[in-house]
């Protein structure tokens, strides 16, 4: 059961709000359809209900809000827009990356890939897929967790017949082991064809209001209705002379006339007997059409000198009299289910007359003794606040698959080995580049290595991408700031980047046995120092950029913040004033030591003073002050945002 009770969206420079009063129902085992024209604000209402936009009102999925749902993806299954997915991913590799956001088995993915019929496309890359296949991995995304309600945003758009029959039919079958659907289209007839003829129902709005609550059955007999659509430049003369002959022939035939005074819509009537009517009268007919669908909510026949009305028969089936009562001919509402001034649109288009009940009532579809949507005040609903989303259940397992799912991640450290041999045999041709620089294949032309410079940027693309391609905020809102996925991509990155360290350093020193020989390799005694910074220098470069990107939200700030390092930090290090005289720190470990506990042991002190020689060093001080900076500036921004860790 999905309960929308008066949901309001925020106002915007005094625009009026795109959904205003908003109250429905869309129960279990059934199909409901949120029918609208383009701009009723039926997406607007959507992102209400998921608490992605602020405003006012609630949404209850089977008693809870979307809030307090511990796991929302095994409650609700979200589909706005397309699939939000790196372009060369594939779509097995972005269905078990989302399985471990979800906190489900990795064969899920295998599982769905079969139910949307996507078995043989599994490797295949989400650019190369069609629009009917995109679709289709995104309702596969959706069903990951299993769960009990979708809300899908205009899912057959751009669809052809059979995938939009396919697509209808996974609906009502999901509708019929007692899940509840809500979808959302503008057109009238697939409406109507996809919640089905038994248990489904059309929700209309309009504006951003309520305008009727049907069952299908009721939808398709009151406002699906064939019709003939006629333009004429004498609409007006030609609607009187139609209406005439048929209540002179005792006839039920209905004519409306549209927005545009030029076009009519004939009830009841077919487009021979109205050209017939138009040639025996000498009046213009420009089109002549069969056509099938929405009457819509209000529409009137404006006789000129008259007042609005509608024409009929003389059988009285027509709205002439009802109209202006805002009734049907047997007392109902012309577009509403329910007895006048009782239903959805009882008390008008907009449903705001004051018979309607409101939002601490009963009110339109929302049963008796539903949880009060009220907790602020009597006449105002509850505010609805934009929450953070959540982020993924298993972080470690989630970026491990994000970012060896791509080719990137190979391509950039492939690129790093080969740059890296490349200019250790070049550093080493002259004899006078000392030994660790030409393993590093640092010369002194370079701001940093190839393996750092290379490290900084995977970095950078492990947050960068989530805002480029933001997997986590499938209709869920920004990507989250939360601490397990903080340490994950952390320790993800050092991990990636003390193995492109290792790898440059065997890569450089392979490359210098193959071409002088095995005489030029030699083991300095200082190696763990050596070690430590190397390592140090790779993953300091690979946090920098990964805290950069998520501050700014983008990879360029991350490569900017990697290559600030040398460029500004290490120059503003080195011009610092030093004492004439500074005093030795010799003996700290032992003093550490003393005060620890428990006491490590004598071994630890080697790797103490490599630490402390890595950081003394100008370009490891200008590395530890960027990376406090941008973790504060990471706190504060994550802080002000109110996120919830």
């Amino acid at each position: 059961m999905l309960q929308a009770i008066g949901l309001t969206s925020a106002r915007h420079r005094g625009l009026q709000p795109a959904v205003d009063d908003l109250t429905f129902e869309a129960g279990p085992g059934c199909v409901t359809a949120l029918l609208g024209a383009s701009g009723s604000g039926k997406t607007a209402a959507l992102r209400l209900m998921l608490e992605l936009d602020p405003g006012r009102g609630i949404t209850y999925f089977r008693g809870r809000a979307l809030h307090r749902v511990a796991q929302p993806a095994r409650e609700v299954g979200v589909v706005l827009g397309d699939v939000p997915g790196h372009p060369v991913r594939t779509a097995r590799g972005q269905l078990r990356m989302l399985c471990a956001a979800a906190g489900v088995a990795a064969s899920r993915a295998d599982e769905l890939l079969d139910t949307v019929g996507l078995a043989g496309l599994g490797d295949q890359r989400i650019a190369s897929l069609s629009p009917g296949m995109d679709r289709r991995l995104a309702l596969a995304s959706a069903l990951l967790g299993d769960p009990h309600t979708l809300i899908l945003d205009e899912p057959a758009e751009g669809l052809d017949v059979r995938e939009a029959d396919w697509l209808h039919g996974v609906l009502r079958s999901h509708a019929a082991r007692g899940g509840t659907v809500l979808y959302t289209t503008s057109d009238a007839k697939e409406a109507a064809r996809a919640a089905g003829q038994v248990a489904g129902r059309v929700v209309s709005i309009d504006g951003g209001r309520l305008v009727a609550d049907q069952d299908v059955v009721e939808f398709a007999r009151t406002r699906l209705r064939p019709r003939v659509a006629v333009r004429s430049p004498h609409a007006a003369r030609l609607a009187a002379v139609v209406s005439r002959e048929a209540r002179a022939a005792r006839r039920s035939v209905e004519v409306v006339t549209e927005a545009s005074s030029s076009r009519l819509s004939v009830y009841g009537s077919s487009c021979a007997e109205i050209g017939d009517t138009a040639f025996r009268h000498g009046l213009p007919v420009h089109q002549l059409a069969d056509e099938v669908g929405d009457t819509g909510p209000a529409v009137s026949h404006v006789v000129p000198g008259g007042p609005a009305r509608r024409e009929s028969g003389a059988d009285g089936t027509g709205l002439s009299e009802a109209a202006a009562a805002g009734t049907g001919p047997d007392g109902r509402d012309p577009v509403g289910s329910g007895p006048a001034g009782s239903g959805p649109a009882g008390s008008g288009p907009a449903g705001s007359g004051p018979d309607r009940a409101g939002p601490s009532g009963p009110g339109p579809g929302r049963a008796e003794g539903s949880p009060a949507p009220n907790a602020a005040g009597p006449d105002l609903p509850p505010p609805i606040r934009r929450r953070p989303a959540r982020g993924p259940l298993r972080p470690v397992r989630y970026e491990l698959r994000r970012l060896f799912g791509v080719r990137t991640t190979a391509l950039i450290m492939a690129v790093a080995l080969v740059a890296s041999a490349g200019i250790s045999v070049l550093l080493a041709r002259d004899g006078r580049t000392p030994l660790p620089n030409v393993l590093a294949a640092w010369p002194s032309l370079l701001p940093l290595p190839p393996a750092a410079i290379c490290a900084g940027l995977l970095g950078a693309l492990s947050f960068g991408d989530e805002f480029r391609y933001p997997a986590l905020a499938a209709g869920r809102g920004t990507v989250p700031r939360r601490l397990g996925l903080l340490l994950a991509k952390l320790a993800v990155s050092a991990g990636v980047a003390l193995l492109l360290a290792l790898l440059v350093v065997v890569a450089s020193a392979a490359s210098l046995r193959l071409v002088y020989g095995g005489d030029l390799i030699r083991i300095p005694p200082n190696v763990i120092s050596l070690g430590v910074s190397w390592s140090g220098l790779t993953v300091g470069c690979a946090w920098a950029g990964l805290l950069a990107a998520g501050i700014f939200r983008v990879t360029a700030a991350g490569v900017a913040a990697v290559l600030a390092v040398p460029v500004l930090m290490v120059p503003l290090v080195q011009r610092m004033p030093k004492a004439p005289t500074a005093r030795s720190m010799t003996g700290l470990p032992g003093r550490l030591r003393e005060l620890a506990w428990p006491h490590w042991p004598h071994e630890t002190d080697r790797w103490v003073l490599a630490a402390m020689r890595v950081v003394a060093h100008p370009v490891g001080t200008a590395l530890t002050l960027s990376l406090s900076v941008l973790i504060c500036a990471y706190l504060f921004t994550s802080v002000r945002g109110r996120v919830r860790w």
